[in-house]
């Protein structure tokens, strides 16, 4: 019997490879007057560390990782702090590692949850495995560019030399592990009774639904992950939500019993290992609904699903309450721009100038400056400044709604043919603007529907070649959030 996702269990002291690694001279930001724990540690991204130890361990050159769940095929917002977390370790000149849990994605982690998740099929996974690696990729290239442009020097001193972030998948190492191998190793080392005790699973035991064997055991393959990537990498620093400190935990521990057993030493309970951990805040909003979602739906960085302009004006539409704290948290701008930027906002308030500067940060971070163009131009088109649209439907031009709109879940390019004769109430239904033909109906009684800058009095009014923007364009809008663009060829 055995198990196809494990690797047969051994650590040793880090491999020549890892210690060339942590020899090589690292990108650096121009002040070093901060170290990387400080910056973040006056950001608010800190909720806690193993021990105060980490704050001298990252004076010098370390390697540090996170984890992501391979749940979707492409990450949301709510994955945006240890991707940056990393991206701060990475511009301080330390090696940034994201692991993706192509094998503890098959089990899924129960911290945080009162069931258990759902499988996901070998297909779904490595789809969805491949899709979250590209998509890191993409976030640290537009990253590196991102502070790049903000005079950050990402070459070292004089050095040509990649330190770009590394992704790993777990399944690699974890794949070819007997059942056996894995008892007599992480699960030797490894006591039940604090097990037992981590808050992941006491809340799961006191459950209605309980708590599998299979998830019982995540934390140990969580804790063999920190293992490995100690071991092979020189990897001295797991980063992860303030759910995840008991994950974390378990890892340091097995790499302290470990080195222990390697060593034919008793263990000491309070001995220390150079393995730190260090967590995030479960980031929720001032009225504490937890961070992320818009309308209901998760805000996605894959903009085949979440479009730069949608991205943008999740962020734009951040409360007044809350915008200081996520110009700390999500993007690079020093703290003395954040606190002037924040005082001439209370001159101010109805100019939302953080908002809007946070909006433009974090969509360029994510998506690149041809993204932030694509979400300024949307942005212009769909909310102008003025109360109607009479001088939009004047000046705008077909080509720039295509360049602002193409790629866009809202964005519809088709015939004329298509749409002629059929009621606009109809139109609002097949293409996801609203429910019902009742709901258009009601929409349209209550004087919310309009096409262009004109408002729509009739369920049975059609959209005509006269009332298009420069011959070609349709913009269906109810009330000022929800919008249906026609593009006619």
């Amino acid at each position: 019997m055995s198990f196809s996702f494990l690797l047969p269990f051994t650590i040793s002291r880090p491999s020549g490879n890892a210690r060339r690694i942590s020899r090589l001279v690292r990108r650096q930001l121009h002040s070093q007057s901060k170290t990387v724990i400080q910056e973040l540690d006056e950001r608010g991204f800190i909720a806690a560390l193993t021990s105060p130890k980490l704050k001298k361990h990252v004076e010098s050159p370390t390697t540090i990782y996170a984890g992501v769940d391979p749940s979707a095929s492409s990450l949301h917002v709510g994955n945006l702090l240890p991707l940056l977390g990393l991206l701060h370790f990475q511009a301080k000149g330390h090696q940034s590692i994201c692991l993706i849990g192509g094998a503890t994605g098959s089990i899924g982690d129960p911290s945080g949850r009162s069931t258990e998740r759902k499988s996901l099929s070998p297909e779904d996974l490595a789809i969805n495995v491949k899709g979250i690696t590209d998509q890191v990729h993409r976030f640290f290239r537009t990253g590196s560019a991102y502070l790049e442009k903000r005079g950050v020097d990402l070459k070292g001193k004089g050095k040509e030399v990649d330190m770009g972030v590394k992704v790993v998948d777990n399944y690699e190492w974890t794949k070819d592990l007997s059942l056996l191998d894995f008892l007599r190793g992480p699960g030797k080392l490894s006591r039940v009774g604090v097990m037992l005790a981590r808050d992941s699973v006491k809340n799961r035991l006191t459950s209605d639904s309980g708590i599998s064997y299979t998830e019982f055991t995540y934390q140990l393959l969580q804790a063999y992950d920190f293992s490995h990537l100690w071991n092979t990498y020189g990897c001295r620093i797991q980063m992860g939500g303030s759910d995840q400190w008991g994950n974390i935990v378990s890892g340091i521990d097995l790499i302290k019993r470990s080195q222990a057993q390697s060593h034919d030493t008793p263990i000491q309970e309070d001995e220390e290992v150079e393995a730190y951990g260090m967590t995030i805040p479960l980031l929720t909003t001032s009225s504490g609904e937890k961070f992320g979602k818009s309308a209901g739906n998760a805000v996605w960085l894959d903009e085949a699903r979440t479009s730069p302009a949608e991205f943008y004006q999740f962020f734009l539409r951040t409360t007044d309450e809350d915008v200081s704290k996520y110009l700390k948290l999500f993007t690079f701008l020093s703290i003395e721009q954040i606190d002037k930027v924040m005082a001439e906002h209370e001159t101010s308030k109805s100019a939302r100038i953080p908002q809007k500067l946070l909006a433009a940060e974090v969509t360029e971070l994510v998506h690149g400056p041809s993204g932030l163009h694509k979400a300024l131009l949307a942005t212009s088109i769909l909310y102008p400044t003025k109360p109607d649209l009479s001088s939009l439907h004047r000046t705008l031009k077909s080509q720039d709604v295509l360049a602002a709109f193409e790629g866009d879940s809202r964005f519809h390019k088709l015939p004329f043919s298509e749409i002629i004769g059929i009621p606009i109430s109809k139109l609002c239904v097949i293409y996801g603007l609203c429910k019902s033909r009742g709901e258009a109906s009601k929409l349209i009684s209550q004087g919310s529907l309009f096409v262009n800058d004109r408002k729509i009095n009739d369920p049975r009014d059609e959209i005509v070649r006269s009332n298009l923007v420069d011959g070609r364009v349709a913009i269906l809008r109810v009330g000022v959030k929800k919008h249906l663009i026609f593009y006619v060829e």
